[in-house]
């Protein structure tokens, strides 16, 4: 806990730290404990990687992801194949490795991790374009990264490099089928089956993304991208116990990287890493400097985003505690030289996450994309049923640059049968008034009966992205409807008044409702 404590203070990965205290904890550490088992260390790993994959999709935003899945998907194929093809080559001609250990090096450290990406990705402001290719690419990377390493770790070579890229595009097909298939009859049972204990929802909804793990590997597909999309399609489903779950989520995802990185942190001999730290830098230089934005810059091409964005894209490729795991699979397949292969990608990684990960929001200021102004923030909306009351309590947190800014409470303008019903502000809470003006940093509590709970989070957001004006101007939400066709009239008549229409506390669809 006190790690976790640190890392979030730092801005560095968690990785770190939980690698020092398994390092502490094992061979030439404090205790000197003595593990080498790699098969195990691979179970686990592989397990720990499902939560953390199934916790990062639950988190995911699908209309933030939605605009970003054809560039992440061409970076995690076409972008993936660029990179292992370029530091294989560094690994085999500058650090004198063979062939097929260049091969598994490069395909390894390819991945971006999904841990590393979301945790230091979420604490950025950078605009939801960037993010949201990075978040998916990093959920998506895992697929082809696993089948391209147990193609270089097998037995036999490989014989035809066409007949490998259908394989990684079938069983890319076939996960992403069973992802999407399994996370929509999930959340459909979800919804339609009461279950006897509020406390079983977020299990119930855990069990299913790893449901999808477990089938897509059974039908030779992709299951880390399987439980990625099935557990995106629960997290954008309006599941009931939502706060519940999320948190619950949340909490394994934590637990999962605590476990996996302190037993990658036993797994090494540290002594044995002295001779592999300059190879692992300098391939790591080349992956840095040259592959990563190399394999950016050539698979974004056809997207035509602006070149800071594909600069600091090319930065944010985060490596964690996925190639170190990836790394085990040729030491269980018993290839030679697999050890040393391990300890290269080992201190690659953590020389690297210490440079990249607390750089990274000071390269996004320099390049001056950090921060878009542009763009109106989504309001933070949370929902617990109130089941034997037939009702919702929402809870809304206005941020910086919500247009929800300075519109008075009663301008909301809330369907009847919700309710404003307190404003905590500065750490103090108070019952609002009609006139209360909200500010940026406010927490709602909003009450919504059944009936209009939809409509309720939907003229919400409205005005967070509207303003006082939203639905006289044309955005979306529960105002709307009493518009009628007068409403452009009335939207240039507010325009010339500096005000948002007929919004009088006393009217239909203004104040009154705060007085319940």
């Amino acid at each position: 806990m006190a790690a976790v404590r640190i890392s979030s203070r730092s801005g560095l990965p968690s990785l770190l730290l939980y690698l020092g205290i398994g390092i502490a904890m094992g061979q030439d550490g404090i205790f000197d404990v003595k593990f080498d088992n790699a098969e195990l260390t691979q179970v686990i790993g592989y397990a720990a990687l499902v939560v953390i994959l199934a916790e990062g999709g639950l988190g995911t935003k699908w209309k933030e992801v939605k605009p970003a899945l054809p560039a992440a998907a061409v970076l995690s194929t076409v972008g993936v194949g660029i990179s292992v093809g370029v530091t294989a080559s560094a690994a085999h001609y500058l650090v004198g490795l063979d062939w097929r250990q260049a091969l598994i090096i490069g395909a390894v450290v390819s991945s971006t991790d999904a841990a590393a990406v979301f945790s230091v990705l979420r604490k950025v402001p950078l605009p939801s374009r960037i993010t949201g290719v990075l978040e998916a690419e990093s959920g998506f990377n895992d697929a082809p990264v696993v089948i391209l390493v147990v193609a270089f770790s097998a037995v036999g070579p490989v014989e035809h490099w066409y007949v490998l890229v259908g394989e990684i595009a079938l069983e890319l097909a076939i996960g992403a089928a069973i992802g999407l298939a399994v996370g929509w009859l999930g959340a459909f049972g979800i919804r339609h089956v009461a279950l006897p204990a509020s406390g079983l929802y977020p299990i119930a909804v855990m069990a299913i993304a790893v449901s999808a793990y477990a089938a897509g590997a059974m039908a030779h597909g992709s299951g880390f991208l399987a439980v990625y999309l099935a557990a995106m399609v629960l997290g954008n489903s309006k599941l009931p116990h939502w706060p519940a779950t999320r948190g619950f989520a949340d909490g394994l995802g934590w637990l999962a990287q605590i476990g996996m990185f302190v037993l990658l942190g036993l797994l090494v001999t540290p002594h044995d890493l002295v001779d592999d730290f300059w190879p692992a830098v300098v391939v790591g230089l080349v992956l840095t400097a040259v592959a990563r934005p190399l394999s950016v810059f050539i698979s974004l091409a056809p997207f035509r985003l602006p070149g800071r964005e594909k600069a600091l894209m090319s930065w944010a490729g985060l490596r964690g505690a996925v190639p170190i795991i990836l790394a085990t699979i040729p030491m269980v397949s018993g290839i030679e030289g697999s050890t040393r292969v391990f300890n290269i990608v080992f201190v690659l990684v953590i020389v690297y996450t210490l440079l990249q990960g607390p750089t990274l929001p000071w390269l996004a200021k320099a390049l001056k994309i950090s921060d878009d102004p542009s763009e109106t923030a989504d309001l933070g909306i949370e929902s617990a049923p109130l089941e034997r009351l037939r009702g919702h309590l929402l809870s809304v947190e206005v941020p910086g640059r919500s247009k929800m800014h300075g519109v008075e409470v009663a301008e909301l303008r809330l369907p009847a049968g919700a309710a404003v019903t307190l404003v905590v502000r500065d750490g103090k809470s108070f019952v609002p008034a009609p006139s209360t003006v909200l500010r940026r940093g406010d927490e709602l509590l909003v009450v919504a009966t059944d009936p209009v709970r939809d409509a309720t989070e939907a003229r919400l957001r409205a005005v967070g992205e509207g303003g006082k004006l939203a639905g006289w101007l044309g955005t979306g939400g529960a105002g709307r409807q009493d518009n009628g066709p007068a409403g452009p009239h009335l939207a240039k008549l507010a325009r010339k008044l500096g005000r948002g229409g007929d919004d009088r506390p006393g009217d239909r669809t203004g104040g009154t409702h705060a007085h319940h």
